[in-house]
């Protein structure tokens, strides 16, 4: 007679490690990444690089100091330094990027306990304090079509400071066509440039459950329907709606930013209030904040409130309540 093994929970076993999941996080990045060498040259791919290479280096060194295992090889920094660098101006110089690199792994990452336990997305938070320290570079934008050598200085002819982001801040509706918000042929920083390849990876992450689609979904609803109920400048509301949904990095933050899997709620109704919030706050922050963008702040500011969701959104015990509802069905 075989005996049954009584074991501690979990019994279910996954291939699906951390690892799998950001492996095909960084597969779904590609196609953004591959075009927006082709747009702006090796200095993309070059900037990118020392993000993530700044990423590994500090997360294995923060590590080794604490004399902690080093959590190199299940590519979460690789993840946040790609992440960092398609929030970046690609004329950013690389010592900026260095130390953006340094905030998120050490200081919004190590700090408050390594992978799992930090409270804020890394690569946003990182953006963030390089975009207070260094303003101007974090708002230097290179136009469309340049291509910058890795080394060489950023030609004056090349830079500029309009974005779609910054015309739709004006009021008026930028002059870029549909089809070049969705292929990338505008100014911005790296991850910006190309919502059709975000959105092909982000279907493909969805498609292999790495991201739960609520998320994204209710994030860039919410933003439509605002933005076509209350359009600025007297625009008109569809060719207004459409410019915001497709310009900054709204689609890089909903589908890669707002779905991490630390800072985000477990549960589904969590994760549809959670989007729903990023999406106001981000209209909100670009109708009526100083800075042209506010996905980054929305998503922070959300991040501070996983907690609460999760707590107010989870389901129901099995079971729990049924004794009181069967009680107050006899009563009745």
């Amino acid at each position: 007679m075989k005996l049954l093994r009584v074991s501690a929970s979990p019994h279910l076993y996954t291939e699906d490690t951390t690892r799998v999941l950001m492996l095909d996080v960084i597969i779904a990045l590609c196609p953004a990444l591959i075009w927006g060498v082709f747009l702006f040259g090796l200095r993309a791919l070059s900037l990118t690089l020392v993000c993530v290479l700044s990423c590994v280096v500090f997360e294995a060194l923060y590590n080794k100091l604490l004399k902690r295992p080093v959590p190199v090889k299940d590519l979460s920094a690789v993840v946040t330094g790609i992440l960092l660098a398609f929030t970046l101006p690609p004329s950013l110089p690389y010592a900026m990027a260095v130390v953006g690199a340094f905030f998120a792994i050490v200081i919004v990452k190590g700090l408050f306990g390594g992978l799992g336990k930090n409270i804020v997305n890394p690569a946003l938070a990182a953006r963030i304090f390089l975009f207070i320290s260094f303003p101007t570079d974090m708002t230097t934008y290179t136009a469309a079509g340049t291509r910058l050598s890795v080394l060489g200085e950023i030609p004056a002819d090349a830079i500029t400071s309009a974005t779609p982001l910054t015309t739709l801040k004006t009021g008026l509706l930028p002059n870029e066509t549909t089809l070049n918000l969705l292929f990338g042929s505008r100014a911005g920083c790296l991850g910006e440039v190309s919502a059709l390849l975000l959105l092909a990876g982000g279907l493909y992450l969805i498609v292999r459950r790495t991201i739960d689609f609520r998320i994204p979904l209710s994030c860039l609803v919410t933003t439509a329907a605002l933005c076509y109920f209350f359009p600025q400048g007297g625009a008109d509301p569809l060719s207004f709606m459409v410019a915001e949904l497709l310009s900054g990095g709204l689609i890089l933050g909903a589908v890669f930013m707002a779905t991490d899997y630390v800072t985000s709620p477990a549960s589904s109704a969590g994760r549809i209030v959670y989007g729903v919030g990023i999406g106001a706050l981000t209209v909100f922050i670009r109708f009526f904040g100083g800075y042209p963008e506010g996905v980054s702040f929305a998503i922070l500011i959300m991040n501070l409130f996983v907690y609460y969701l999760d707590r107010y959104t989870r389901p129901k015990p099995f079971g729990k309540g049924g004794s009181k509802q069967h009680e107050e069905k006899q009563k009745a």
